[in-house]
This record gives C-alpha cells, sequence and structure tokens, in this order.
C-alpha cells in the first residue's frame, strides 16, 4: 500500500499547494443538473419529486408514501438491539449537555450612557431541514448531531430527508434516532430533489427557512443553487483530518487514528504531521496491517486517498507544525504530543482540537459533547462547528430616553450631515421644533 511520506522543507512548492488544496470538488457540471432538478421540484412538487426518487433511488414511491409512519418508526425499534438502542441515548444525553451551555439569553440589555440603552434579542428560526446521508453507509449520528442543539433552540419544525433503500425503507437507526430527538417529520427523499423539496416546498413536504447537514457533490451543488433563497448552512466538502505527534506518541494510536476520517470516501484526507522521522516510518508500516482488517470498501477508499490526498509529513519542530495546521485549517485536529496542552493556545484555524491519545477522532465523532458537523476544505479559517446559535436569530434593540436623545443627538446630525443624509439629520434636528 502507497503512503506519501514527505520531508516538508525538500518538497516542491507545486506539491504543498496540492496537499493543502485537497479534494475540492468541482461540481460545475453538476450544478447544471441540479438546476434541472430544482425547478422540476419547484414547479411540479410531488410529482416531480416521485419522479426523481424513481430515477435515482430506483424506488418507486406514491406520495403519501414519503413520509415515514408510526408503524415504520415502531418497526426500526424492534429491528435494533438494545445495545445500539442504549448507545444513542447516551450520546444524546453527551451532545445535549454540551450544547445546552451554548444557549443564549433571550434578551441582554445594558446601558452605553446615561439615557442610552442597547441590547440583543434571540429568538429560535421557525424551521429547518436535517439532510441525513446514506450513499456510503448510514449515519444516525449525523441525525442527533443536528437535531438536537435545534431542539434546544427551540426550533418548532423540524424535517428530515434522507433516502430510501430498496425497498422504500429508511435506515432503522436513523428512525430510532429521531424518534429518541423527539423528531416526528421524517421524508423518504434523497439528493437534490430532496433539498429542493426543503427549500421550495411540495404538496407534502412543507418548506423551511433553513437546510442543514451533509451530503454528496450533487446535495452541494443544489445547495449552492439555493444560496440566497433559503439558509443552506455550513459549507460541507470531503471528511480530513491532521494529526500532530512527537517521538513521544504512540505509533499505533497514531496509525489507527490516521485511518478514521480517511475511511469515509476516496475523496478524504488524512496528514500526520511529526518532526520525528522515526515515529513517521513507523506509522507508515503499521497502516497497511490495520487497512487489511477493514471491508473491500473502506480499503478501496483507503488506497485511493492515501495516494492522493493523505501522507506524512515531517517537520523540523513542533512549531513548524502548528504553522502547516493553521495553513490546512483542517476539519479533524488531533494533537498527541508530550504536552498538547503546550499547542493550543498556538492553534488558530480547526474545526475540532481533540488532546492526548485517549481522544480518538472516534470519540469526538459520536460520544464526547462537542458537534462533528465541521468546516471542511479551509473553511475552518472563518467558519465554525454548527452549535445552538446556528439555530437562532438575533434582533438588536435600542431605548433612548429624552436625556440620552440630548447627549447623541450632536454626534448623530455630524455624520448624517456628513454623509448626506439631509432627512436622517432633520429627523434629529427637527425633532422637538415648534
Amino acid at each position: 500500500m502507497e503512503i506519501n511520506l514527505f520531508t516538508w522543507k525538500e518538497t516542491a512548492i507545486a506539491e504543498k499547494n496540492r496537499i493543502f488544496k485537497r479534494a475540492q470538488i468541482d461540481i460545475s457540471e453538476i450544478v447544471e443538473t441540479a438546476k434541472i432538478v430544482l425547478a422540476a421540484v419547484k414547479d411540479r412538487g410531488d410529482e416531480a419529486l416521485l419522479e426523481y426518487i424513481e430515477k435515482y433511488d430506483g424506488v418507486k414511491l406514491e406520495a403519501s408514501q414519503l413520509k415515514v409512519t408510526e408503524e415504520e418508526f415502531e418497526r426500526s425499534e424492534r429491528e435494533l438491539p438494545e445495545d445500539f438502542k442504549e448507545a444513542v441515548r447516551n450520546n444524546i444525553e453527551n451532545i445535549r449537555k454540551f450544547h445546552n451551555i451554548q444557549l443564549p439569553p433571550p434578551m441582554q440589555f445594558m446601558s452605553i450612557v446615561p439615557g442610552v440603552y442597547a441590547g440583543e434579542k434571540s429568538e429560535p428560526i421557525d424551521s429547518v431541514g436535517i439532510y441525513v446521508p446514506r450513499g456510503k453507509g448510514s449515519f444516525p449520528s449525523v441525525l442527533y448531531m443536528l437535531a438536537v442543539p435545534a431542539k434546544i433552540a427551540g426550533v418548532k419544525k423540524i424535517i428530515i430527508a434522507t433516502p430510501p433503500g430498496p425497498e422504500g425503507e429508511i435506515d432503522a437507526g436513523t428512525l430510532f434516532t429521531a424518534r429518541e430527538c423527539s423528531v416526528a417529520e421524517v421524508y423518504k427523499i434523497s439528493g437534490i430533489q430532496a433539498i429542493g423539496a426543503l427549500a421550495y416546498g411540495t404538496e407534502s413536504i412543507d418548506k423551511v427557512v433553513k437546510i442543514i447537514g451533509p451530503g454528496s457533490s450533487y446535495v452541494t451543488a443544489a445547495k449552492r443553487v439555493l444560496y440566497g433563497i433559503v439558509d443552506v448552512g455550513l459549507p460541507a466538502g470531503p471528511s480530513e483530518s491532521v494529526i500532530i505527534a512527537d517521538s513521544t506518541a504512540d505509533p499505533k494510536k497514531v496509525a489507527l487514528d490516521f485511518l478514521v476520517e480517511a475511511e469515509h470516501g476516496p475523496d478524504s484526507a488524512s496528514i500526520l504531521v511529526t518532526d520525528s522521522l522515526k515515529l513517521g516510518k513507523e506509522v507508515v508500516e503499521i497502516v497497511p496491517s490495520l487497512v487489511e482488517k477493514l471491508t473491500p470498501v473502506r480499503q478501496k477508499f483507503l488506497k485511493e486517498n492515501m495516494k492522493k490526498y493523505s501522507g506524512v509529513v515531517i517537520v523540523d519542530s513542533l512549531q513548524e507544525a502548528v504553522e502547516f495546521v493553521n495553513q490546512y485549517a483542517p476539519e479533524h485536529l488531533s494533537v498527541q504530543t508530550d504536552n498538547p496542552f503546550d499547542l493550543l493556545p498556538l492553534i488558530r484555524n480547526a474545526g475540532e482540537i481533540l488532546l492526548g491519545e485517549n481522544t480518538s477522532f472516534s470519540m469526538a465523532n459520536y460520544s464526547i459533547g462537542p458537534n462533528n458537523t465541521l468546516p471542511t476544505g479551509g473553511f475552518a479559517r472563518t467558519f465554525s462547528p454548527v452549535s445552538v446559535r446556528d439555530f437562532c436569530k438575533y434582533s438588536s434593540v435600542g431605548y433612548v430616553t429624552a436625556q440620552g436623545f440630548q447627549m447623541l443627538k450632536e454626534s448623530a446630525v455630524q455624520l448624517a450631515e456628513y454623509e448626506g443624509f439631509p432627512a436622517h439629520a432633520q429627523a434629529l434636528t427637527l425633532r422637538d421644533a415648534e
């Protein structure tokens, strides 16, 4: 199995740029398809939706079958083992504990100067559509990572869209998780047509004000087309991770974590950055034996992305490793060094920062508490993980007394006149005139 090993100071600029770029998917051709499908769903509603479900999912449904029934919810709970159900409940509780602290107060108010008060009022958004993908597996964790903060925020209408299986069934784990998150509206829709139904609404599905959740390049293309029509949430792309490790790190644990995000798909990326050539070589030696233990489809994904987007980067110091991370801006970052907390203040760009050898990407993906829906493709430079705040909106509030009016009047008039807005100025100067 081929695994790239780069000595960073000797690596050509073009190669460095390729690594930093990773698999930035060109969706320009898909965008044209997305426009056609979205227009059809907007114009013809359920009729178009059902046509595309049959075309792309191979399932023939009636409009009455789009929404998951109570019987289907109950069946999913019967089918699942108790250990799985208990794990989901435990994870949801941890996610809920963490996200509860993010809930903003409904009103904040402060005095600016005597007689002038300013504040901020928060409200939940009215509705959200959560897309839960199914193409490369089943992802109930995506559902609880998005539904839990939406519920905490107070969103009244939450709709789940997730692809149907070959018999028109929905993944049992996803349905059970929806029930545990108190979400009753789940629809058997996928891809571009699902995003269109959530954005425009159909006879069977209400439109929402925000759509969130990862998906295929087709889902990404649909969101791009709909930007400005509906809030499409965090930009999402292929999974990626970086590990910073030094000579004290356990090579086996590093190798195990090295494969976690990389197994998502052929366009995923995993980078180990270390100042220890010995550790880097040990990880390269261990990885192939770990890959052999995985399913054939995951092995295929790993062999492909190891050649293209993944590898081991040897640097001269941990300072240089941090500089690499801040430029790469990874979705997931693990710091497995002698004292990872020493590096924490230096790290500026990462979706999540996991400290120490026991804080595996796998643990964070499901169970620790923070959200696993993170910015990818370098967007960690400006975007943050999904939180309760993503499901809230804010209104500025101001109140000025007669005393405050006199205190601020001249300052406001000066700016209004300078900027050439006479109506602004006279609203102040003529307010108390006879």
